[in-house]
């Protein structure tokens, strides 16, 4: 009887021993649970605390409401914008000043609109009435080698350009590269025909130009203009393009030689960078609803750019 006694009170022992390991984690008995398995435990535990209230219609309400959380996970509002304690409105002030110069980026003052559209249509007939045959008849004669090789050497004939505007910026290290690099594609690269600067000792030119420095110290651009031949511009960049000619030794051709080398020379240059870039104006004006718009836009976005970096 004794014997039966202990064996009684050592089972009912072990059983309270389980129940409570159990209450104390729920999991147990679950090597590596799968994801449907913690589930599983989640929900028992919730509905064995839902029971002990003595409300058997809420768990199963609770149950069905526990499957829902764990399978379909919160969505947040898009709409919805978060602005911490510390930031308050002037997170929002941000979000909005970004917008605008989104907005700013590609947008300009058009007030000669009519002149401009005008132009624009002049230059683009030009472009494809001559420009274009010439600039493809000259690609199938010129290897490509040889037009990438004038392409530098005008390149390098306008360093001074990059050079004084680089200092007028107060960007030394670009204006230390430009020397480096007229010192050696003039020596070694065959009065620089080859960019021996750029491909074997990795000095990248600069793109520096007046009209991005008078936009370096804030001018404005004021208000497009399209110039016959000359393409797209601003009143800002227009005075750039008459400061830069004094910089560019091509334009003294015609002090020693006829006017008409001067412009031969120009016209070679614009024929030979053209032949390089066939397609990039077509695939612009295909990829806008208004060409015109379109051109003007990139344009703006392109200088934009350029001076902001």
């Amino acid at each position: 009887m004794t014997g039966k006694m202990c064996g009684v009170f050592l089972i009912a022992g072990m059983l309270l021993a389980g129940s409570a390991m159990a209450e104390g984690n729920p999991n147990q008995g679950l090597e590596n649970p799968k994801p449907g398995q913690n589930i599983m435990g989640n929900e028992t535990t919730i509905m064995s605390e839902v029971a002990l209230s003595g409300s058997p219609d809420s768990a199963v309400s609770e149950k069905v409401s526990v499957i829902k959380e764990e399978a379909v996970p919160k969505v947040e509002s898009v709409s919805k914008v978060e602005v911490s304690p510390k930031s308050g409105a002037s997170g929002v002030a941000k979000e909005d000043a970004e917008t605008e110069d989104v907005v700013e980026e590609v947008t300009i003052a058009d007030p000669i609109e009519p002149f401009n559209r005008a132009m624009f249509q002049f230059n683009d007939k030009l472009y494809f009435w001559a420009l274009k045959p010439v600039a493809r008849g000259y690609s199938a004669i010129v290897p490509e080698p040889a037009r990438i090789s004038v392409r530098n050497l005008f390149k390098n004939v306008k360093m001074p350009i990059r050079f004084v505007n680089s200092l007028f910026q107060g960007k030394f290290l670009g204006a230390g590269t430009e020397l480096a690099r007229f010192g050696i594609n003039t020596t070694i690269g065959v009065a620089g025909l080859l960019d021996v600067a750029k491909d074997t000792f990795d000095l990248d030119p600069s793109d520096e130009d007046f009209g991005q420095t008078l936009g370096f110290y804030g001018m404005g651009g004021v208000m497009y203009i399209v110039w016959p031949i000359m393409g797209p511009s601003t009143v800002r960049d227009t005075i750039g393009m008459a400061g830069d000619s004094f910089l560019n030794p091509v334009s003294y051709i015609s002090y020693i030689s006829p006017f008409e080398v001067s412009i031969g020379v120009s016209v070679y240059e614009q024929i030979n960078k053209t032949s390089l870039d066939l397609g990039t104006y077509e695939d612009l004006i295909a990829s806008s609803i208004e060409p015109y718009i379109g051109v003007r836009d990139a344009f703006i976005q392109y200088r934009k750019k350029q001076i902001n970096k």
